[in-house]
């Protein structure tokens, strides 16, 4: 039984998350690492105001997120893979060893912003829950049309998928959704459009600025978004990291991965605990514990049981 650590994406991010996290050396050292990449001061990206910003929004979660990792590492907490959501991708990298911190923060930048710029106006995503994916790319294709576009976006459990376009091409799905009985068509509170063509853009400059980075082997599994599978090159990783802001993430099959290597703990990081949940349900044989919920000490006391256990199985 082994560890895998989760990285949550944006729509997790709540005030004043940099400012809670657990008092450790390897954690303060980090918020300082990420800092001086920066050149600002990554605490100032978690107030109230600040957050209304998806740069300060990405960027804090990358923060968080390798900080706890870190410290977790630090207490020997060791996983043997590591995923992470859109946005949080790029901290499972880092985490992963692929990335350093100060490249992982300047993509993280990069990204942020161009999702701004190349967002159109009148763009957004939706939820719906209670359908089966074949049904939702059915009622997509219906309604999708050339000047309302609408595209299936992130799978994140069986029957609880995300749709990115047109607001008036996600009205139209959504409406037929209910007809088709969905427990849940919502439209979500996001100021940019992702996990779409429309990114296309942002995905092309992502790949050129990652050509220009010294990436390193991966030091244990990373599972992709775009594809869900198991990663082991820094090619292979590479690509799905610039790819994921145009294309669905396919979160359930990136956990049911996990769950095939042999995972057992699932450790989300900190702000996050929606990615515990959808672990949970998915998976009722294992582990689930959102790090920002319970006690440091207690998460670290849970990783080291199952890494122990881990280790006593390959003995044998």
């Amino acid at each position: 039984m082994s560890v895998a650590f989760l990285f949550p994406g944006q729509g997790s991010q709540v005030p004043g998350m940099l400012h809670t996290l657990p008092d450790h050396p390897a954690i303060a050292r980090t918020l300082d690492e990420a800092s001086e990449s920066l050149g600002e001061n990554v605490l100032e990206f978690d107030s109230t105001d600040a957050l209304q910003s998806t740069v300060s929004v990405q960027l804090a979660l990358l923060a968080s997120g390798i900080a706890v990792a870190r410290a977790l590492m630090a207490e020997g907490v060791e996983p043997e893979a590591v995923a992470g959501m859109s946005a949080g991708a790029f901290a499972a990298a880092v985490a992963a060893g692929v990335l350093n911190l100060a490249d992982g923060v300047r993509l993280m930048k990069q990204r942020a912003e161009m999702m701004v710029e190349f967002s159109p106006k009148g763009y957004g995503l939706a939820a719906i829950v209670g359908l089966t994916e074949k049904r939702v790319s059915t009622l997509v294709e219906e309604a999708n049309t050339v000047q309302n576009p609408v595209y299936v976006g992130n799978i994140n459990a069986p029957g609880q998928i995300v749709i990115a376009g047109s607001n008036e091409g996600m009205s139209k799905v959504l409406e037929a959704a209910r007809k088709s009985g969905a427990r849940k068509a919502i439209r979500l509170d996001v100021s940019e459009v992702s996990h779409c063509p429309l990114m296309e853009p942002v995905a092309d400059a992502l790949k050129k600025s990652l050509q220009l980075i010294h990436l390193q082997k991966p030091k244990m599994a990373y599972v992709g978004n775009v594809t869900g599978r198991a990663l082991r090159s820094a090619e292979a990783i590479s690509e799905d990291l610039a790819n994921n802001v145009a294309h669905g993430v396919r979160w359930y099959d990136a956990t049911t991965v996990l769950e095939e290597l042999g995972c057992r703990l699932f450790l989300e990081m900190p702000p996050g605990h929606v990615l515990s949940e959808l672990g949970r349900e998915a998976f009722p044989d294992a582990r689930t514990l959102a790090v920002g919920e319970t006690s440091f000490e207690y998460a670290v006391r849970l990783g080291r049981q199952f890494d122990d256990d881990l280790s006593n199985a390959k003995r044998y």
